[in-house]
């Protein structure tokens, strides 16, 4: 089982990255989102799930180890595959899944390409229980590192890049950033913008 990937983008496509590990490339299918966030070159780290078939092996890839636990519930429902599944979280957060299902609505699945209306009630009817949902209202123990991501999510979307990609561009660098710099909305912001790159904003804004 290939459960993650550590290597150098060498090919990116609008829903797939080639990562070569050890001088082996690795094609991975990508959520739209996360595939116009990597260059060739960069240093990448995915977590990931092989799916194995009779006919192919396929390899899927998620920044965050919250978006592959979606990935793999979502797999588990009746009639999603994996690239359903895939098309859920290009088109949703993972709060927004999880908010979607704890609400018992089934409209943000039923707007997503290839999820008909039987499908998105089972995908909110099977995961019922299953997701947690982050709180409007985050507790004080959590507020450092919740608002501070939120104002500069904010930051992000006033210099012209769209809510989800902004959200989780900042989810990125969180998890890996210091607690200091978590804390900080001015270090958070620079550390995020170096992941988007100017070359990203312009092409949004402009």
């Amino acid at each position: 089982m290939i459960s993650s990937l550590h290597g150098t983008a060498a090919h990116v496509a609008d829903d797939s990255l080639v990562i070569v590990v050890g001088g082996v490339g690795f094609s991975v299918a990508v959520t739209s989102q996360l595939a116009r966030t990597v260059h060739v070159g960069d240093d990448v780290h995915l977590h990931t799930n092989l799916i194995v078939r009779e006919d192919a092996l396929s390899l899927y890839g998620f920044d965050t180890r919250e978006e592959l636990t979606v990935f793999t519930q979502l797999i588990s429902v009746t009639g999603v595959g994996p690239k359903s599944a895939l098309g859920v979280l290009s088109s949703l957060t993972v709060p927004q899944i999880a908010q979607a299902v704890a609400d018992d609505d089934d409209a943000p699945f039923r707007r997503v390409s290839g999820i008909g209306p039987k499908t998105a009630k089972l995908i909110v009817v099977q995961l019922a229980g299953k997701l947690a949902v982050i709180p409007a209202t985050a507790p004080a123990a959590v507020s450092a590192h919740g608002q501070v991501p939120l104002q500069v999510t904010q930051a992000l979307i006033g210099l012209g890049w769209t809510e989800r990609t902004a959200a989780e561009a900042v989810a990125s660098v969180a998890e890996n950033a210091s607690d200091a710099d978590r804390a900080s909305v001015q270090a958070l912001l620079r550390l995020t913008l170096a992941l988007l790159g100017p070359a990203r904003k312009e092409s949004v804004s402009g």
